[in-house]
């Protein structure tokens, strides 16, 4: 079993503000995967990361693309976005990304990606969300490898 931290986060702002921690403790070869459903914050969350990580660029849902690449920025870690809803675990596809390559040297985010993008490391970080009927997010993230000795130094909301 594997011990969960929840968090509620109130506003947009809030979902922003934990991404900016979350991000700024990110590392080359960290593997963060964004689960839940649709309109649950995870693209919010994913630019407060970037925004924590100091990368330039606009960053938007890759669901068209797949993939999108930031360059690294004031932490000098690139950061790798990934969509995997219209892959439908396609594992070729997600192979075809070559993301087990690009880990070793970014931080890779993936939406929709557990169930497959898993097997990518042994070490990653599961952030569930989910949106409750009065707007508030919840986020549960659930570590996995050596994630588990890195909760400590990780953002409290």
């Amino acid at each position: 079993m594997v011990d969960t931290v929840t968090f509620l986060l109130a506003t947009p702002d809030d979902t922003m503000a934990f991404g900016r921690s979350l991000g700024a403790s990110l590392r080359a070869g960290d593997l963060v995967l964004l689960a839940g459903p649709l309109g649950a914050g995870k693209t919010t969350l994913t630019r407060g990361i970037a925004d924590g990580l100091g990368v330039g660029g606009r960053v938007s849902s890759p669901t068209f693309v797949l993939a999108r690449v930031h360059a690294a920025g004031s932490l000098g870690v690139p950061l790798i976005h990934v969509d995997a809803y219209r892959l439908g675990g396609d594992l070729a596809q997600l192979d075809d990304l070559d993301l087990d390559t690009d880990l070793e040297r970014s931080a890779v985010v993936v939406e929709w990606g557990e169930g497959s993008a898993e097997r990518l490391s042994t070490d990653y970080l599961v952030v569930r969300m989910s949106r409750r009927d009065d707007d508030v997010r919840e986020v549960s993230l659930e570590p996995h490898g050596s994630w588990a000795s890195r909760m400590a130094a990780l953002p409290s909301a």
